[in-house]
């Protein structure tokens, strides 16, 4: 790979697909601000991702495993991810650990798909399927990697790369649901700002209109 590629962590993705304005703010500007829900996922990372190893009854489990694709330009570290070696080959499983519930859009499955292709670069293997563990529901939710998420995931990949290149913080839009839940709420600004981009809309119609 050329020096020049920039390499997107796998954290990105994420939030490129929850908010684009919230992954420029995070990856471009490096902003962070904690609040509740990010403070309960990072403890819930920390107790997976204490680097080590484990094997039992034939299933051999890597924690923290450091992760990079050349060709996609990727880097990251997965949570688990485990190696079962009860059938002849060896299947290769990325487990990722997230508070909360299953969301009804593809973020964390985006991620973790990513983990996936990352895996089969590195080790020259199919990897099928993941796993993303919930703190709420206590429960894995099994994850395909079918071709429409692995589609999901290259083109989120490419609007990634595509934000990154351009290093610009796309305009804000609020929408409550989403924001008031963003621990970069004050740094964004979004009710703010979305009015200044609505005035200045309107500045530009009204200006428009005298030179007609």
């Amino acid at each position: 790979m050329e020096d020049a590629v920039r390499l997107i962590p796998l954290s990105a993705l994420q939030h490129y697909l929850f908010c684009p304005r919230q992954c420029a703010l995070i990856h471009l500007e490096q902003q962070w601000a904690e609040n509740r829900y990010t403070a309960e996922g990072r403890i819930l990372h920390e107790r997976a991702d204490r680097l080590g190893h484990e094997r039992r009854r034939g299933v051999h489990t890597a924690m923290a495993l450091p992760l990079a694709s050349e060709r996609l330009g990727l880097t990251g570290v997965a949570d688990v991810v485990e190696f079962d070696e009860r059938e002849q080959r060896a299947i290769v499983r990325p487990i990722e650990y997230k508070r909360g519930r299953p969301k009804a859009h593809r973020a964390d499955e985006v991620q973790l798909c990513a983990q996936a292709l990352c895996l089969e670069e590195m080790l020259n293997v199919e990897v099928g399927h993941g796993a993303l563990f919930y703190g709420k529901t206590r429960r894995r939710k099994d994850v395909p990697f079918d071709d429409e998420l692995r589609a999901l995931t290259l083109g989120v990949i490419a609007s990634t790369r595509a934000l990154f290149d351009g290093n610009r913080t796309p305009p804000a839009v609020y929408e409550a649901k989403r924001c008031d839940r963003c621990s970069l709420i004050d740094a964004c600004q979004p009710q703010v700002m979305g009015k200044q981009r609505s005035a200045s809309r309107w500045l530009a119609r009204q200006l428009q209109s005298l030179d007609e």
